[in-house]
């Protein structure tokens, strides 16, 4: 029987399948009763799942990132698809077929590395071009770079989605200043290319999608910033000459501006007009990706609209997408 992605469930199904679990967590109800939470996902997305009368044996047979065999049933709560399940048991993962869990393939991965070493080849500042290409020649820079997701549940949330946001927000940025003139095309692709650059190692995704330490203790922004001074003194070393400290203090602003505003945790608001453009393209691209993803895998696909989603602070209209 062929397998039913997590997108394409709906209420008052009945479950035996393999998903990865992560997120796990042993929590006491009100009557002081064990149950177990946890996230499982596939390629398609994740889904929240319960089991009651859970106990610490259930929870220690597992750890984040296992693939476990799940059965159960689907239900709404709060609008919201979950499963509530029976049986839990971790699996091989030499049994589990993991094209069924990986959203890109290799070729697509393959594919989009080579969009990327074209944008970046065709900088045409001589020093903001080779800087570039030294963070993409870098073979432990790029392994993870390839690999790492944009985020772990908003959108891009998958291996190689930080690979896929980034050149998709390329080819946006061509557009971009394609229009407006005035923007300094070689500053927005460079933005763009490092704006995230550290979630490769603000986030942890092997398998199961979290973050890490330094992730949680510093975030990409201030990490991003860190990492481009080593990297810039690497180039200096390579080079022989000082890189152009006005191109340096342009970068810095780049990425710790992109969120775009104080409550979206940016340290400073976009003061010149190519991060303007890398915070607007950035937060169209993730919202497109969310409001896509999250009319695709809803759980009523009959009806006109969503339930409340939380994350975005609001319903989406969906006949439009079924035209």
């Amino acid at each position: 029987m062929s397998r039913k992605y997590i997108n394409q469930l709906g209420e008052g199904e009945n479950i035996n399948q393999v998903y990865i679990a992560n997120g796990k967590q042993l929590r006491p109800n009100r009557q002081g009763n064990l149950y177990l939470q946890l996230s499982l996902s596939d390629k398609s997305g994740s889904v929240n799942a319960m089991q009651w009368n859970a106990n610490q044996d259930v929870y220690d047979s597992f750890e984040n990132g296992d693939y476990v065999l799940i059965k159960g049933t689907t239900q709404l709560f709060n609008g919201n698809l979950q499963i509530i399940v029976q049986h839990l048991k971790k699996v091989d993962e030499t049994k589990v077929d993991e094209s069924d869990f990986h959203t890109l393939t290799n070729e697509d991965i393959g594919k989009l590395i080579v969009q990327l070493r074209q944008f970046v080849d065709s900088i045409d500042d001589e020093n903001l071009r080779s800087l570039s290409q030294q963070y993409i020649d870098t073979t432990e820079i790029m392994n993870k770079f390839t690999r790492a997701p944009a985020g772990i549940k908003n959108h891009h949330a998958y291996q190689g989605g930080l690979l896929h946001h980034v050149v998709s927000l390329m080819e946006l940025a061509e557009s971009v200043v394609r229009h407006y003139p005035q923007v300094n095309r070689d500053l927005v692709i460079v933005g763009v290319l490092l704006h995230d650059f550290s979630k490769t190692d603000e986030l942890a995704y092997e398998r199961s999608l979290e973050y890490t330490d330094e992730g949680q203790l510093l975030g990409h922004l201030v990490m991003g910033v860190e990492l481009i001074g080593k990297q810039i003194s690497i180039w200096e070393t390579a080079q022989n000459k000082t890189f152009p400290q006005e191109l340096a203090i342009q970068i810095k602003h780049l990425i710790i501006s992109h969120h775009g505003q104080y409550d979206f945790g940016s340290p400073k608001l976009p003061m010149t007009l190519e991060a303007l453009v890398l915070h607007m393209i950035d937060n169209l691209d993730a919202k497109v990706h969310q409001f896509s993803h999250a009319m695709a895998s809803e759980a009523n696909p009959g009806d006109n609209w969503t339930p409340f989603i939380p994350s975005l602070g609001r319903k989406l209209y969906k006949k439009a997408l079924q035209n």
